[in-house]
């Protein structure tokens, strides 16, 4: 694994751009009142982080761009994109993005195929008094139309195409619904607040954000091969959460669904709060986010239901802006899962670097622990240890003041322990080329 290890030393070197923004990283990049609930005139519309709406977050009192998937935190730097307007004292926000690719993956295991991502969000969220809130969330993603079998992406593995089989080689599809959320929060001080969360579907309280919502790699198409051990329970069938915010700390914990989403990604799956999870987030300046999390869950394999997991994970997030709209955003996480007496560890390191608003460069690199890439007897077989390491960009133009279209393409070395060699060859590549429509 030494060429694994020098590629991600290579990913955590800041660049030059980086050197000339660090003067910046105490600074927030909005400014926030922290009660305000004024919302634009009727009708009023505006776009970005600083469009002049309602800038209130749902859970507490810091800005609204700390928040990220479910509950979860990012640093108040990150970038906020949407169209946002008011409607009968309503807070409106509205977001899309739609990514045609083109997978080729290489050696014996490899695959072709072009499919369809990406997810449309809506947010309404109003104040039901000067202390208490409302917020509600939908997301939707046309993934099912690319197929039960999803895409070619080696390395990859869990969830099945028809309830018989693992996907393994191949990342899932995600449901049509991402999710279908409420929450309410009430402050008690400028410093303190508590909220609850119920989700069907949702997002518990594990992990960073969801691959797709990280500045660190949001640009680019490809799931990471660690997504089963980091962000896989972004979308539950089924999840409250409840929490208590002081300052930068943030404490909550979840009784959730355990069950993974089936093969049939068009429905509303139901099921008890049979699992649990609990998160420390921390976010000491507003370039940083921490966290720390435990899940015990309850069954979660569909094609192995006497199995339950232990999850653990951690997580840094760091994104500086520089320039004009230019940032830089890292992300280095661990996960664990313990099944069956057995530990299964996985380590990420991502980041994207914006040098300004038409061009992104991002990388990752990967290493998992998995005992899903070969099977014995219909069971899985011999854990084995992987890595991945993953290169691309984008370059967008703006068509309208809320469309950005963007061409894109990546590409990715996969090391192979030589246990694996005889499946899946010496060191098979694989890379990605990409449309993207982005409605902000």
């Amino acid at each position: 694994m030494r060429a694994f290890l020098m590629a991600a030393a290579i990913l955590a070197t800041p660049g030059l751009a980086m050197a000339q923004a660090e003067h910046q990283h105490d600074a927030p990049v909005t400014t926030h009142e922290p009660h305000e609930d004024a919302a634009p005139a009727e009708g009023e519309e505006a776009h970005g982080a600083h469009g002049g709406h309602d800038m209130s977050a749902a859970l507490g009192d810091y800005l609204m761009t700390r928040e990220a998937s479910g509950t979860s935190w990012q640093p108040d730097s990150s970038a906020h994109e949407g169209i946002h307007w008011s409607q009968g004292g309503w807070s409106l926000m509205g977001h899309a993005l739609f990514n045609g690719t083109y997978s080729s993956q290489g050696g014996r295991r490899g695959d072709d195929k072009a499919f369809l991502s990406g997810m449309v969000m809506l947010s309404a969220a109003r104040p039901l008094s000067d202390k208490d809130r409302l917020t509600l969330k939908a997301m939707v993603s046309p993934d099912p139309l690319m197929g039960k079998r999803g895409y070619p992406l080696l390395l990859a593995s869990g969830e099945t195409a028809d309830g018989t089989t693992s996907l393994v080689d191949r990342q899932h599809p995600h449901d049509m619904v991402i999710e279908l959320s409420a929450s309410l929060s009430h402050r008690f001080t400028d410093e303190d607040s508590v909220f609850v969360y119920g989700g069907l579907p949702g997002e518990p309280a594990f992990g960073p954000p969801a691959f797709m919502h990280r500045m660190s790699i949001q640009d680019s198409p490809e799931a990471p091969i660690a997504h089963h051990w980091l962000d896989s329970t972004h979308i539950t069938f089924g999840v409250v959460t409840a929490g208590f915010i002081h300052g930068p700390w943030k404490i909550e914990a979840s009784r959730f669904h355990g069950r993974e989403p089936d093969q049939r990604r068009y429905n509303i799956e139901t099921g008890g709060l049979d699992s649990t999870a609990a998160r420390l987030s921390w976010n000491p300046s507003p370039i940083w986010s921490l966290q720390a999390s435990w899940a015990r869950v309850k069954s979660p394999e569909q094609l192995d239901p006497d199995e339950d997991q232990t999850k653990w994970s951690a997580s840094a997030i760091r994104t500086v802006p520089f320039g004009d709209g230019g940032s830089w955003s890292v992300t280095a996480a661990w996960g664990r899962r313990i099944a069956d007496h057995e530990t299964l560890d996985a380590l990420v390191l991502e980041t994207a670097v914006r040098p300004n608003t038409d061009w992104t460069i991002f990388a990752r690199a990967e290493r998992t622990d998995n005992n899903e890439l070969t099977t014995v007897g219909g069971h899985h077989g011999p854990t084995y240890t992987v890595g991945k390491v993953s290169i691309g960009a984008i370059r967008d133009f703006e068509v309208s003041e809320h469309a950005v279209i963007g061409f894109g393409a990546l590409y990715a070395v996969n090391f192979i322990p030589s246990g694996l060699r005889s499946a899946y060859g010496d060191g098979p590549g694989g890379g990605m080329a990409f449309v993207r429509l982005k409605i902000r």
